[in-house]
């Protein structure tokens, strides 16, 4: 690792941020014979691996382990469920994180990649300043990321917080209400009801994970109430604030709630401000930086990846944009990514798989949707498992190909790699049924609903 004093020698890349996109980027780029210098301000692998996916992850498997405990007595095992102990689940949790944070600075450190530790501000097409030294590049590329977007009417302090102080709590709250009901805020809901809180659900939109299915959506909100979760949803916040050590929250219908802990889950905004952007000309749009389909700025030579470019904000797109853009600066004109081909999933319980077009984003562009849905009550994995679901499969008529890929169920976030090989193959219904599903697995379901959509129903009414 460089320190950011004194010159440096003039770089093929210069990357700006060291989480999922930016640290893909300077990897592959490497791996291109490109020479590269990766500037981070915080801790290398970013939010994800410190602040969001990894840890958060860990903490939903915790809340699964807890959850096992308690009903170990359906599947003839006795055990008896005493208490969590948060200060060891938060052992574990960053047990995981530091062993592979410690990966991958061998990683970055094998690739001869010059790692420097700062806070990155463009000067100009191809400069980037860090302290007193100065980095100049053949191409730039932002990767500075995304933190928790807060609301001014909920001012975070205390009793209020968001995800990232969520992952550091020492005790479990007893009521903890969200303040949001996407992916986080549904997450979070899943941990804190499995380590033994009373959890309430506030969502501005009329459904919960608004940007999902809706049928997927309502299967959602089902399975929440039957686990004891209240999820709210066109329900707004006017205020909130603490006071004795309990919040007391106001909604815009002038009702008032009280909670242990209030979590703001409203989303994530882009890390763009103060980084020199406008000076040398790259426009953004509410701190998102503008980038054609090729990932490009509009400043020749700067490219954007990751949560400040506008669209899903998953590491694994991020990670898939690094390595585009090292392969686009490299000459390899690779593949522009589709949006909607990238699989999305919400580990809550049950976890939600996704991929492709909704049912209702298929009516709005083809004028018509086909749609077919298999419950999982019938695949022998799930009732192993003691889940309950479905694969929800959209095309837009009867010799189309699929379009989109819509599943709920405990441990459903294993079958995205095969839906997204059916979503951006353009798979026929046809074509996947004719694969061998092994069983008993969930896979299998995958398997059957295509069965269905093609015409030939075995284990599902028609």
């Amino acid at each position: 690792m460089q320190s950011a004093a004194g010159s440096a020698p003039t770089y093929d890349i210069v990357v700006v941020g060291g989480g999922s996109g930016g640290y893909a980027c300077a990897l592959r780029a490497a791996q291109l014979g490109l020479s590269v210098a990766l500037v981070e301000q915080a801790e290398l692998g970013g939010t994800c691996l410190h602040r969001g996916c990894i840890p958060t992850k860990a903490l939903l498997h915790a809340a699964e382990v807890a959850d096992s405990a308690r009903t170990a007595s359906t599947f003839g095992v006795r055990a008896t469920f005493e208490s969590i102990d948060m200060p060891a689940v938060n052992r574990y949790k960053d047990g995981v994180v530091r062993r592979l944070y410690r990966g991958l600075q061998g990683l970055v450190s094998a690739a001869s990649i010059d790692y420097i530790q700062g806070t990155g501000i463009v000067t100009s097409s191809d400069t980037i300043a860090v302290g007193e030294a100065t980095l100049t590049g053949r191409a730039i590329v932002l990767a500075t990321g995304s933190r928790s977007r807060v609301l001014a009417h909920v001012p975070v302090g205390g009793r209020i917080i968001t995800s990232e102080q969520a992952l550091a709590l020492d005790t479990v709250p007893a009521r903890v209400v969200i303040l949001g009901g996407g992916v986080i805020g549904v997450e979070f809901a899943s941990i804190y009801r499995s380590f033994g809180a009373e959890v309430t659900v506030l969502e501005a939109m009329d459904r919960l994970v608004a940007s999902e299915d809706e049928a997927v959506s309502s299967a959602l909100k089902r399975a929440l109430r039957k686990r004891g979760i209240t999820a709210r949803t066109a329900t707004a916040v006017a205020s909130a604030k603490e006071l004795d050590e309990v919040v007391h929250i106001v909604l815009e219908d002038d009702t008032t709630m009280e909670a242990d802990l209030l979590l703001v889950a409203v989303g994530r905004a882009p890390v763009s401000e103060n980084l020199g952007l406008e000076e040398v000309g790259v426009m953004t749009d509410r701190g998102f930086v503008r980038t054609d389909e090729r990932l490009r700025t509009t400043v020749s030579g700067i490219y954007a990846v990751g949560d400040i470019v506008p669209g899903l904000q998953l590491a694994h797109r991020g990670f898939a944009q690094g390595i585009f853009v090292a392969e686009q600066i490299a000459g390899l004109d690779p593949t522009p990514i589709v949006e909607h081909g990238i699989p999305r999933v919400t580990y809550s319980d049950p976890e939600i798989v996704s991929v492709g077009l909704t049912e209702r984003e298929v009516q709005d562009s083809f004028g018509t949707a086909m749609c077919q849905e298999l419950s999982l009550s019938g695949n022998g994995k799930s009732q192993i498992l003691g889940t309950t679901g479905f694969v929800k499969l959209v095309r837009s008529a009867s010799d189309g190909p699929v379009l989109g890929v819509h599943m709920i169920g405990g441990r459903m976030s294993e079958q995205a790699g095969e839906a997204q090989l059916i979503v951006n193959w353009e798979a026929m219904p046809d074509e996947v049924a004719s694969m061998i599903h092994a069983h008993p697995t969930q896979n299998e379901a995958l398997g059957e609903a295509h069965l269905a959509l093609a015409g030939k129903p075995l284990h599902s009414h028609t």
